[in-house]
């Protein structure tokens, strides 16, 4: 290599992640096809359940970098189609089966049955999806996912009745930009830096997509939201 070339870091890492993401999508079959032997003890059931949602949540980071590294590329593929809401959810909810089952958690959804959007359904359920799994983490054991229309939106919400947002996480309603990562109780705001850059990338007209984040009264809960033009 000649002495003024250079490393592009930037992109061995985007590629590294898009190896890793392969190998992680290999493992998670894995661990669902072992977690099916019928001579498992209910401790082996919940070890399983806990790889699984761990490397889920490995693979939804690596997609977040790949996603934002591309979105600063001005690479970012986002495809606008119709699809249907309740097929997104239900598929949030089940690929987080194994730690659904294994931890008792109640999962609600509610939302019409015909009821369709114009979304980009892979980076929405990436989107929702790492939503969901943080919900999961820091929940009692309860999870409710509505999804309605209201003054020309498609509203997402995903509520739990954990411990609610930090403030530095909540900060991010106040902000035009979310550039401050924080390490704080293992949120370090990844993923809302992705969820901004996915909602904006939604638009019609002079409407663009948005997210909210709010605790409940009483610190019951937190309350995350998603809103698609």
């Amino acid at each position: 290599m000649k002495n003024h070339e250079q490393l592009d870091f930037s992109t061995i890492l985007a590629t590294s992640a898009h190896d890793m993401k392969n190998s992680l999508f290999m493992l998670l079959q894995s661990i669902e096809n072992l977690d099916l032997a019928d001579n498992l003890t209910a401790q082996q059931h919940q070890s399983f359940a806990d790889l699984h949602y761990q490397t889920t949540r490995i693979n939804g980071t690596l997609m977040q970098l790949l996603a934002l590294y591309r979105d600063e590329k001005k690479q970012l593929p986002v495809y606008i189609e119709e699809n249907s809401v309740n097929e997104l959810l239900n598929d949030v909810v089940e690929r987080n089966r194994l730690y659904l089952n294994s931890h008792h958690i109640n999962v609600e959804i509610n939302a019409e049955e015909e009821l369709y959007g114009y979304f980009d359904i892979d980076l929405v359920t990436y989107l929702l999806g790492d939503i969901f799994i943080n919900a999961l983490r820091h929940t009692k054991d309860f999870v409710h996912i509505s999804a309605f229309f209201e003054d020309k939106f498609l509203v997402f919400k995903i509520e739990d009745n954990g411990a609610g947002y930090p403030q530095h996480m909540l900060d991010v309603n106040n902000e035009s930009e979310f550039h401050t990562f924080n390490a704080n109780k293992g949120r370090s705001g990844l993923g809302l830096l992705f969820a901004k850059k996915i909602a904006q990338e939604h638009k019609a007209k002079d409407l663009r997509g948005h997210i909210l984040l709010e605790n409940k009264a009483d610190n019951c809960g937190s309350i995350f939201t998603l809103r698609l033009p």
